[in-house]
């Protein structure tokens, strides 16, 4: 079955954490594994406007360019709406910071079945519109 799907910033950065804890390497793997997947066209990625924001701002410039290239694989590139804004606003009710609560709204709008992410306060946040899931984790649903 494809899923669409949507990496968040730190997810796409979890392979360049410090790798010496055992959950960041196995995230990262999973994450490796999804990344992927993707490529062999068996989820289809969406990308967003946000992504772009906060990939511009890493310090590091090969992991910028690293991540940069996933736009061009994407199937889904989310821009800037007055609709993800609003939806936004909502999400950070839940006392969701700003970015992620845009990363989270574009995902929503692109209708991802997962949004997937490293951030252990989105995954303790409970969304009605979509699944918000470890990369380890949805790798566990997979049953590969």
């Amino acid at each position: 079955m494809s899923y669409r799907i949507y990496l968040d910033n730190c997810c796409f950065n979890r392979p360049y954490d410090d790798q010496s804890y055992l959950i960041i390497r196995l995230e990262s793997e999973a994450k490796l594994f999804i990344q992927k997947e993707i490529l062999q066209g068996t989820f289809e990625l969406v990308w967003s406007y946000i992504l772009d924001y906060e990939n511009s701002v890493n310090p590091y410039e090969g992991r910028k360019r690293a991540i940069k290239q996933w736009r061009n694989i994407a199937k889904f590139d989310m821009d800037v709406s007055d609709e993800i804004v609003e939806l936004g606003k909502e999400i950070m009710r839940k006392n969701v910071k700003k970015k992620d609560a845009l990363h989270i709204a574009c995902a929503i709008k692109a209708n991802c079945d997962y949004f997937l992410t490293t951030d252990k306060k989105l995954l303790n946040t409970a969304f009605e519109e979509i699944t918000v899931i470890n990369p380890l984790d949805f790798i566990k649903i997979l049953e590969v």
